[in-house]
């Protein structure tokens, strides 16, 4: 069977009120529980739990705007970095079809792809197998050419073609 605490019982029936407070001051006088605090005190907050409380919101809605940007930000990031990408395959692509064994060298240029300027490098390289080349392409955002957004790696020659 449930019991409704001495608070709520002083609500409920007056002329109970005087007795429980009697038992309640009775069995609290030995223990170390405060006293409970009269109607008129526990109705509200303080202004000073108001402000605390609206600083802990404040704080926690700063903290969710700063995550929100690091993700706007990250989402940009992976933008270019798969629009480079895909770049990249086009010129690895676009190398193995003009020349199926293109000579050991460097070659660059740039491009607009995806509404935005780049600039891409191709390394070819000599393997063991005298009949296929190594190619590295590099692509990079034509404002910032010294810091590659995009790597790729293949291969092509006359060997892999059949």
């Amino acid at each position: 069977m449930h019991v409704d605490p001495p608070q709520v019982l002083f609500r409920r029936i007056p002329r109970a009120a005087a007795f429980a407070s009697r038992v309640d001051r009775a069995s609290c006088a030995n223990s170390a529980r405060p006293r409970p605090r009269s109607a008129r005190h526990a109705r509200g907050f303080t202004l000073l739990e108001v402000l605390i409380a609206l600083l802990v919101i404040a704080l926690a809605l700063l903290e969710l705007m700063r995550a929100a940007a690091v993700q706007v930000h990250s989402l940009a990031d992976l933008r270019e970095r798969t629009l480079a990408g895909w770049l990249a395959q086009d010129v690895l692509a676009e190398t193995r079809l003009g020349n199926p064994l293109p000579n050991p060298g460097h070659s660059s240029g740039q491009r607009r792809f995806a509404g935005r300027d780049w600039r891409w490098e191709v390394q070819v390289q000599s393997t063991a197998v005298p009949s296929i080349r190594r190619l590295d392409v590099s692509v990079a955002s034509a404002a910032d050419p010294r810091d590659p957004v995009a790597r790729l790696s293949g291969f092509t020659g006359s060997d892999l073609a059949r």
